[in-house]
């Protein structure tokens, strides 16, 4: 235990901190309130939320650990964080499952209350951590949270064990403290958010309170400290998760494209946030269907697109098995759909509430025939907004569906934003068929559906109802021109080639792929794409201040690939590319343009750590890790 001292504020430039403790004890929420502060004093930050896979897992075990770590700093940052300078555990599983990301020297703040011969035959422990010397290299703190909560809240005129669910308020009061967060903006919140209940209201905004004032006058710690705010461009800045960021992108590309937006979504982990946001958007002439199952949900997207409205669908890996069909099935009819993939640790059920990013081949090859569709993935919660915006444009110009790929990290990490102008963002034409295209040999004019835009060979695009311009459609294949069902031998390979060619013929409407190479002799190329983009940039920042060169490329568009990105790649002696799978975009790199891609993997349900890349360049260059 540290000795008794005058309190002082220290300067840092950054701290990550750890909240852990069972499924019920509001370490999401208390995270999230800490996050939104620091966001209010101008920090730089980056969150992950770290979500117990079962639902209701026994109280106290290590099932059941639900962990929440925050890195805030004065300066721009691209990650949560490699290690916590600080653990706040709640119980003695939480202690056991996250002591080992700890780095020794670090602060430990744990609920002494929990520490019960219970608890801790519940997590495995022969033996108190507290008392056996186990934690000796570490700062550790026993704070009674549970007990000072009880007390805190009796006049409330809550019980005991009600007033015990406050606890997580005090835990954020005194972590407050130490890194001297403000106060009112966490009050107004209790009172807003609990107004419904007077009581709960007042037990939490008493346990907030009794963790700061504990903080300040208990002469526990030697200090506090303070983060400055970080340097930010004018503007007005929300905190953003990657779903939230999705659901805002849509609307606004449903809005520039002047299309009513129709989500046909099944709830899945990590993708329901998406549904739940979009479905308090009625103000933008938002519909959203809660469907029976994934083909279902899939299904009336695909119908609400043929009908004229922009058609999405939410989903996660196993939702994205189930709906491979009718993706088939909108390749084949030529329409505007988005299917947007949150990818999460497979195969099967997997690891619901873990990130992984192992559905990429299946975007690129996973239905049957020659069915192939334009895929993007966003790199950062915040460019999941822009990433709607731009699979939108692809879906309706080229008259396509279209896949995203988004995983858990990005889902539920947030970051600040800064709000664009949506004036400046680019409008999006639907052109829908307005008159007869096609006259026939006694000069009657009909409207042919598959007859092709020179410049995109996108198809016309003419909903029902609009007179002249009946079709019919279906999943037979169709004659080139008329639409007519058509089983020739010779048309089918002309409209396989077709299709192939209007998504090969996006890549001179994307741009080239950037090359972040400082030097311009760089040995090394990284090559990634989605969330492992902090990871990977962070890595690249820590070799170069060893003074070595590396180069760092983060892929957008995974189908079609720039047209630049073998040009790209041959400049380079050797190829990584880390990701949270198996390998598939380095198979993909080495397939379509011949190059050694060594590939860096990681399946373990959570991100890459900088240090991990790091290490990976360092090996590459015949440093020392």
């Amino acid at each position: 235990m540290a000795e008794t001292t005058e309190h002082t504020t220290e300067q840092l430039d950054r701290v990550v901190v750890r909240f852990a403790g069972d499924s019920g004890d509001g370490m999401q929420l208390t995270g999230d309130r800490f996050t939104t502060s620091s966001a209010l004093l101008g920090n730089d930050l980056a969150t992950f939320p770290d979500f117990p896979a079962e639902i209701r897992a026994p109280a106290g075990t290590l099932a059941g650990v639900s962990a929440f770590q925050v890195h805030i700093s004065d300066h721009d940052i691209l990650t949560p964080g490699d290690a916590p300078n600080v653990l706040v555990a709640m119980n003695p599983a939480a202690l056991k499952v996250n002591i080992g990301v700890m780095p020794k020297g670090a602060t430990v703040l744990v609920n002494i209350d929990a520490f019960e011969e219970r608890n801790l035959a519940k997590a495995g422990y022969e033996a108190n951590p507290l008392t056996d010397g186990s934690l000796a290299g570490f700062n550790v703190y026993e704070v009674p949270m549970t007990s000072i909560t009880q007390e805190a809240c009796k006049e409330a005129g809550v019980k005991p064990r009600d007033a015990e669910r406050s606890k997580n308020f005090f835990a954020l009061g005194l972590i407050s403290w130490l890194y001297t967060r403000p106060v009112d903006p966490t009050i107004a919140w209790i009172a807003e958010r609990f107004a419904a209940d007077e009581k709960v209201a007042e037990a939490n905004t008493r346990a907030f309170r009794a963790g700061y004032d504990f903080g300040e006058t208990a002469e526990l710690f030697e200090s506090n400290y303070e983060v400055r705010a970080a340097p930010f461009a004018p503007g007005e800045y929300v905190n953003i998760t990657g779903n939230t960021a999705l659901a805002w992108g849509l609307i606004v590309a449903a809005q520039r494209a002047g299309l009513p937006l129709f989500l046909g979504s099944y709830p899945i982990t990590p993708a329901s946030d998406i549904l739940h946001e979009l479905s308090r958007r009625k103000e933008f002439g938002v519909r959203t269907f809660q469907a029976e199952d994934e083909i279902a949900g899939v299904g009336a997207a695909l119908g609400a697109a043929f009908g004229g409205s922009l058609g999405v669908t939410t989903t996660s890996g196993p939702g994205l098995d189930l709906k491979s069909e009718t993706i088939g099935l909108a390749v084949n009819l030529e329409l505007p759909l988005l299917v947007i993939d949150i990818q999460r640790g497979g195969p099967s059920t997997g690891l619901p509430t873990k990130t992984e990013q192992a559905d990429l081949l299946h975007a690129m090859y996973g239905r049957h025939g020659e069915a192939p569709v334009p895929i993007v993935a966003p790199s950062t919660p915040s460019q999941c907004f822009a990433a709607a915006i731009e699979a939108t444009r692809i879906a309706v110009k080229y008259r396509t569906p279209v896949i995203l790929l988004s995983d858990g990290y990005l889902a539920n990490g947030a970051e600040p934003w800064r709000l664009p102008d949506l004036d400046t963002l680019p409008a999006i034409d639907p052109a829908f068929a307005s008159e007869p295209n096609h006259r026939e040999e006694d000069g009657t004019a009909t409207f042919w559906p598959y007859v092709r835009d020179e410049e995109t060979l996108a198809r016309p695009w003419a909903p029902p109802g609009v007179p002249g311009l009946e079709h019919r459609i279906g999943g037979l294949e169709k004659a080139d021109g008329s639409g007519n069902v058509s089983y020739e031998p010779a048309n089918h390979e002309l409209m396989v080639h077709l299709r192939a060619a209007k998504v090969a013929g996006i890549a001179r409407d994307i741009p080239p792929v950037e090359v972040d190479d400082e030097t311009g002799d760089a040995e090394v190329l990284v090559v990634g794409w989605g969330s492992t983009y902090g990871a990977i940039a962070a890595g690249v920042r820590r070799v170069r201040a060893r003074g070595l060169s590396v180069a760092h490329c983060h892929l957008y568009h995974l189908n079609p690939f720039p047209l630049n990105l073998g040009e790209v790649l041959s400049r380079y002696a050797r190829v990584l590319v880390p990701e949270v799978n198996m390998g598939q975009l380095s198979r993909l790199l080495r397939a379509e343009y011949l190059v050694d891609a060594q590939s860096l993997s990681k399946v373990q349900g959570v991100p890459f750590r900088a240090a991990e890349i790091e290490s990976a360049i360092l090996g590459l260059l015949g440093g020392e890790a």
